[in-house]
């Protein structure tokens, strides 16, 4: 059965690059446009990874995985912060708010691909 992967970003663009890279090495991908879409995706499809963009619509990506990470049933599921805003400091930033692991946009394919394997124990 394939891995399933929330990807929860706002730019259609990325979305399609990340879909066709994930997709073609055999990943589920699943999308969100906004934090509260990226949550509630998460509630209900328990996806095996999330990529959470931080700069996002309403809800930004470090609040939605505040409540991913509080809420039991989602606590466990890995989710990586992508930012193209990265400055000194913000690894840090998004791991105190709970993110697991954390990628610079633009996305390098190759570093997101051993990202992703790793999260997954492939």
């Amino acid at each position: 059965m394939a891995k399933r992967i929330l990807y929860v970003e706002d730019n259609a663009q990325n979305k399609r690059l990340v879909r066709k890279i994930l997709a073609s090495r055999g990943y589920e991908v699943l999308e969100a446009e906004d934090g509260l879409a990226g949550v509630e995706i998460t509630k209900t499809e328990l996806p095996d990874l999330i990529l959470m963009d931080i700069n996002i619509p309403g809800m930004d990506g470090l609040e939605a995985t505040g409540v991913i990470k509080a809420t039991t049933e989602t606590k466990h599921i890995p989710v990586i912060a992508l930012t193209a805003n990265a400055m000194r400091g913000d690894a840090e930033r998004f791991m105190a708010a709970g993110c697991d692991g954390y990628l610079p946009k633009p996305i390098n394919m190759t570093e997101l691909i051993e990202t992703v394997r790793r999260f997954l124990g492939e």
